[in-house]
């Protein structure tokens, strides 16, 4: 009896959730990949931050933050300083 009551119950549990309201999901590496996306819900964020939600902009915002700086890392970073030549002396005539 208590086997059947558990099942009902994970049944009946499983069946509200799967009526309740999808939220689509954008995540970052989705919103990069798809940039027609990107520039909507930009554009959206722009027009009603509260309506589109902090979640979501801030998705936006680190999403386009990466297609514009890449990776985050300079090709130049790692490139030696090269020390300055000292200025060329002036040969002094003996007079």
């Amino acid at each position: 009896m208590k086997q059947l009551l558990v099942i009902a119950l994970a049944v009946s549990i499983s069946l509200i959730a799967g009526c309740s309201k999808s939220v689509p999901t954008d995540t970052v590496d989705s919103l990069m990949m798809n940039p027609d996306r990107l520039k909507e819900l930009r554009a959206q964020c722009k027009a009603d931050h509260t309506k589109v939600g902090d979640a979501v902009c801030a998705a936006v915002s680190e999403a386009t933050r990466r297609r514009f700086m890449g990776g985050g890392k300079s090709p130049y970073a790692n490139d030696p300083v090269p020390t300055p030549t000292p200025p060329a002396r002036a040969k002094s005539e003996p007079s």
